[in-house]
């Protein structure tokens, strides 16, 4: 449980960071800093309860088996 822990961690940390930069990559230089920090901020706060609700997902599913 300990090691998958780990790896969903990891992940979760890679594709959040990802995430981010894939919007600043999209959006940066279009609108002012403040907004790009604000709509980064805000993408990876939606990011990362996905990830949540997936891993909320996996674990309800392994205990029931």
């Amino acid at each position: 449980m300990k090691k998958e822990i780990l790896i969903y961690g990891l992940a979760a940390i890679a594709a959040i960071t990802l995430f981010g930069y894939s919007i600043h990559m999209f959006i940066g230089g279009l609108v002012a800093p403040e907004t790009e920090t604000t709509i980064i901020a805000a993408g990876c706060i939606l990011a990362a309860g996905g990830i949540g609700i997936l891993a909320w997902d996996v674990i309800k599913s392994r205990r029931n088996r």
